[in-house]
């Protein structure tokens, strides 16, 4: 709650404070009445006002959050964020090219890792795979245009021996 109590020389009373998508909201509510404190029931009243402003602002916020977080999937080459194409080395010494996805899970509330092999999937069938993972955990539908676009970001294998190849040359 971004109600917070205020009492200066200057002002008496409740501030509600939010930022939604980079703005700043801010209203003041006075505990002041000609020049005198409120007290009881009409304090109560002010707090109250004060209190669903917040509540509006919080949904506004929340909205703003969702909204912020489906735009940032993808970054400005078209790959998808958080699924990254890696050659892993097992303990063996072998190099295994996976899918490996790193997020922040709005299902778990942390970041969530997991590798998906391409070897023993197949590119489509990892990819599909790596998608899965990340839709559950960012709480994105399968009957969404995001959740299409998510799938048709696959790289194709051309791109991914260019990127093995680029990762040889290291």
């Amino acid at each position: 709650m971004s109600v917070e109590l205020l009492d200066t020389t200057r002002f008496h009373g409740f501030r509600v404070r939010r930022q939604i998508a980079g703005k700043t909201f801010q209203e003041y509510f006075s505990l002041k009445e000609n020049g005198k404190r409120l007290r009881g029931a009409p304090r109560a009243a002010v707090k109250e006002k004060a209190e669903l402003r917040d509540a509006v602002l919080a949904k506004q916020q929340a909205k703003a959050k969702a909204e912020a977080a489906k735009t940032a999937l993808f970054d400005k080459t078209g790959k998808v964020r958080g699924i990254l194409f890696r050659m892993k080395t097992e303990k063996s010494g072998t190099r295994t090219p996976v899918f490996q996805i790193g997020i922040m899970s709005a299902k778990a509330e942390k970041i969530v890792n997991t590798t998906v092999s391409i070897n023993l999937h197949g590119l489509k069938g990892a990819w599909e795979k790596a998608v899965e993972f990340y839709i559950s955990h960012k709480k994105i539908s399968k009957r969404s245009d995001i959740y299409k676009k998510l799938l048709k970001a696959q790289p194709s294998k051309a791109q991914l021996d260019a990127m093995k190849r680029k990762r040889k040359k290291r």
